[in-house]
């Protein structure tokens, strides 16, 4: 059963993100903070869930959440900054507009850059540890995903809609035959396999 907090005393944001691994679109993040109490057997990393119970969870995240946000960094400032540090500004993007001020913040995964004064602790795996961080995980992920899924009907031999803009063998596939798109990230190696050159 995951913990609803590291710190009770505090007010405590988890944050995950979405979309690192991605050959294209924005990376997502959110923070969520909850009650120190909560208690939710349902919640869980967001990998482990089925589509269907990561947007029926969404919605009762959105509703028992204190405060909830999701920030975005689009491909274009994901090339400029690369993929870690945009990671860190989704967060930071998402903390940014929560409404409740938290005190202390749970970062999944090993790396975190400090956001303004508030401490922080990185959590690998977190969000199968914590509640916030596995709330966090489900709104970057299905806010991901429905992103991904309108960018699929603007370029749908990417299949989008089926690999989320993850480096799949149709994805790298129709890359090849038909050359990218605005919303690729043009820093990642997008062929896969580096005897291949790719004009940008």
């Amino acid at each position: 059963m995951l913990l609803p907090c590291l710190h009770k005393d505090l007010i405590e944001a988890g944050c995950d993100e979405a979309g690192r691994g991605c050959l294209a679109g924005a990376v997502y993040a959110a923070s969520v903070i909850l009650p120190a109490d909560y208690q939710n057997d349902l919640l869980n990393d967001s990998k482990k869930l089925t589509e269907h119970q990561r947007y029926a969870l969404r919605e009762v995240v959105e509703r028992d959440a204190l405060a909830w946000a999701v920030g975005i960094v689009l491909p274009e400032e994901i090339d400029k900054i690369n993929i870690l540090n945009a990671s860190f500004l989704a967060m930071h993007r998402a903390i940014d507009q929560l409404v409740v001020r938290p005190q202390h913040l749970l970062i999944d995964g090993n790396r975190f850059k400090s956001y303004s004064n508030v401490p922080h602790t990185t959590v690998v795996k977190g969000d199968g540890k914590y509640l916030s961080i596995a709330a966090a995980s489900i709104l970057a992920k299905t806010y991901r995903d429905d992103y991904m899924n309108r960018l699929h009907e603007e370029y749908p031999v990417y299949d989008w809609k089926d690999n989320k803009g993850y480096p799949t063998k149709v994805h790298r596939e129709a890359i090849r035959l038909h050359g990218i798109t605005p919303y690729h990230r043009k820093s990642f190696n997008l062929l896969g396999d580096s005897q291949l050159s790719f004009d940008f």
